[in-house]
């Protein structure tokens, strides 16, 4: 099985972090967002892995080389996104007449549900979503038929998908589109299809056509989720961080204390009077202490630096990223080489208990999360004695003053 992976998006709504970071290279736990997606698609037996990449590609291109886990990697260019039917058709040359799987860079999968999604090609995968109106849901019929071998037919004994109905008012069922699927290797050709009116050239356009000339399975996924704004990185490294085997190969001292499930990675040095509770993941070349607390969900990057007396509380600590002495920071995620002065401290509960909003694409939206800090672009810095409002973001290279307090985005 061919595996395309779409990974050529800047990731607007996920500014400052993807200033200069495409959004699928963002760290979800020990590794990039979209090799997760990778892993998927190598334990499923994708037997070549051809990256759709665009924005920052070298990034991509560095990270997987010419082969991942002993899968072979291919590249094609998207100099535009023009789509997601634009996007894999900008990768037809690297596919051959076999089938291929398409998958998303920036969504997080279920390993075990990608397997059965190429097992059951065509296949489209599928999700019960809480709120289905934000998604295309999917028309799925009962089908007891045995269709052709070929997968063309009526059924094959299952349900089968019949369309995708986007965003609908009113929607039949909660079963929705997850975006993932297997197509049939004559759909190579089917990429060229018209201009929607969101002005994209849509893989749903491609899919109106599979389903119309091949019985499509439906594969309901036991876990999913779109990573596309900086709380959903959160939300992304608790997922995968839940998962986390304890494990200490760097430097611990003996005044340090671990709880629950720690990995401290070759490299780390954890100083005396340090506590961490877990899941935290300590990278490699980090250092912690002393006596600094680490808790929740935590991931602490490459080279990063946790001073004196510091307690980080369930957040993103981007690779190289400072935070000195006597400072707070809860809920949050700090790009990279960011250095907070001493002292800072960021807030993360709004007085009336009301869900933290932050500014997305110069609209102020929900992040549905009670507790929320603050997001931080790559090599900003704070004065000592800072302190930061609850959803404020700093962008790259943004500074602020002794004692500032920040309410406001900068």
């Amino acid at each position: 099985m061919q595996a395309v992976i779409l990974a050529a998006g800047e990731g607007t709504r996920m500014r400052p972090l993807t200033a200069a970071l495409p959004k699928p290279m963002l760290p979800v736990a020990d590794r990039p967002l979209c090799a997760h997606t990778a892993d998927a698609a190598v334990t499923a037996d994708a037997d070549r892995l051809v990256f759709v990449v665009g924005y920052e590609a070298d990034a991509v291109v560095e990270h997987f080389g010419e082969e991942y886990r002993g899968t072979p990697v291919v590249y094609a260019t998207q100099d535009e996104q023009l789509g997601t039917a634009h996007a894999v058709r900008c990768a037809r040359e690297q596919l051959d007449g076999d089938p291929f799987a398409v998958l998303y860079g920036d969504d997080l999968y279920d390993a075990a549900s990608i397997q059965t999604l190429f097992e059951r090609a065509p296949s489209i995968s599928a999700y019960r979503a809480e709120h289905p109106s934000n998604y295309g849901v999917l028309s799925v019929e009962g089908g007891e038929a045995a269709g052709s071998g070929d997968g063309r037919g009526s059924g094959r004994g299952h349900e089968r998908a019949v369309g995708v109905v986007e965003k609908p008012e009113t929607p039949e069922t909660n079963l929705v589109s997850a975006g993932a699927c297997v197509l049939p290797g004559e759909a190579r050709d089917w990429l060229d299809v018209a201009e929607s009116e969101r002005g994209e050239y849509e893989l749903t356009d491609v899919l109106a056509r599979v389903f119309a000339e091949y019985a499509v399975t439906p594969v309901e996924l036991d876990r999913w989720m779109g990573v596309g704004r900086p709380w959903e990185l959160l939300e992304a490294n608790e997922w995968k961080l839940a998962g986390l085997v304890s494990s200490t190969r760097g430097e611990v001292s003996d005044d340090a204390e671990l709880r629950g499930p720690v990995a401290i990675e070759e490299g780390a040095v954890i100083e005396p009077g340090v506590v961490i509770e877990g899941p935290t993941l300590v990278r490699s070349g980090a250092r912690v202490g002393p006596n600094a607390y680490v808790r929740g969900a935590t991931l602490l990057g490459e080279d990063s630096r946790v001073g004196h007396a510091v307690e980080i509380k369930n957040s993103v600590v981007m690779a190289g990223t400072h935070v000195p002495h006597l400072s707070y920071v809860g809920d949050s995620v700090l790009g990279r080489e960011v250095n907070l002065g001493a002292g800072t401290t960021v807030a993360n509960l709004r007085h009336d208990d009301e869900p933290v909003e932050q500014t997305v694409k110069g609209e102020r939206v929900s992040t549905g999360r009670r507790k929320y800090g603050v997001v931080v672009g790559d090599g900003a810095k704070t004065g000592i004695q800072t302190s930061l409002a609850p959803g404020v973001v700093l962008s790259a290279g943004a500074h602020t003053g002794p004692g500032e307090t920040v309410a406001r985005d900068r």
